[in-house]
């Protein structure tokens, strides 16, 4: 699923644009792929945005305001709530994605796995690290 950014490129409001650059440089420099989708170009989309936001989540007065996140047709939320998700490090699981470090950490346990089973090598490569610790410790033995 592609996340859906719902913006008003055409806003007057200085807060709005800026909490919409926001939600877009933090998909950006975290290279989560999305969509922008302006509501002030599109009378559609407008309509499915507002229409597809839980009541529950919209303002007691009004429409609800851009930006407004989702993970394809499922709703994400607000730009508070995005802002609060990031300040929890949960933003991940408020998009509704696997964490880019949980990612990680697979793929090293996957390595590990491999290594425990395969054993290492002749054509294995070590970090720097691990060199550097073989030199000392080659070099401790011959003193």
């Amino acid at each position: 699923m592609v996340i859906r950014v719902f913006i008003a490129s055409s806003s007057g409001f200085v807060a709005i644009k800026k909490k919409q650059q926001d939600v877009v440089r933090f998909l950006e420099a975290n290279k989560i792929e999305f969509e922008e989708v302006d509501i002030t170009m599109s009378e559609e989309q407008r309509q499915w945005m507002y229409k597809n936001i839980p009541p529950e989540k919209k303002p007691a007065q009004g429409n609800p305001l851009p930006p407004q996140i989702f993970n394809g047709d499922r709703y994400c939320g607000d730009y508070d709530s995005f802002f609060e998700s990031k300040e929890s490090n949960t933003v991940f699981s408020f998009l509704g994605l696997k964490s880019q470090l949980a990612s990680k950490n697979l793929s090293k346990a996957k390595w590990k796995r491999m290594e425990m089973h395969f054993g290492a090598s002749p054509g294995t490569r070590h970090t720097p690290a691990h060199r550097m610790h073989h030199c000392d410790e080659s070099h401790t033995h011959n003193q």
